[in-house]
């Protein structure tokens, strides 16, 4: 039986909360996922790393481009 690859930790050591999506500032990770870390088996670890990238671009402001009258940009 082979040893299970080591999967390291997210943590970006920001540790701080945004209480309106419930996720770490630094790594994205949940308050369970980050308590829970250490006993979770690599297969595991590899679901919340997949998770962290699209909670990362969700959380990334979308550009808004205002165009109003007067402003000729294309000229």
């Amino acid at each position: 039986m082979s040893a299970e690859p080591v999967i390291m930790s997210p943590c970006m050591n920001v540790c701080i909360m945004n209480e309106e999506t419930g996720y770490c500032q630094g790594c994205y990770r949940t308050l369970d996922e980050i308590a829970d870390w250490g006993r979770f088996s690599a297969r595991e670890k590899r679901a919340v790393v997949q998770t962290l990238d699209r909670r990362r671009q969700a959380d990334q402001p979308s550009t808004i481009v205002a165009v109003f009258p007067g402003d000729h940009h294309d000229q």
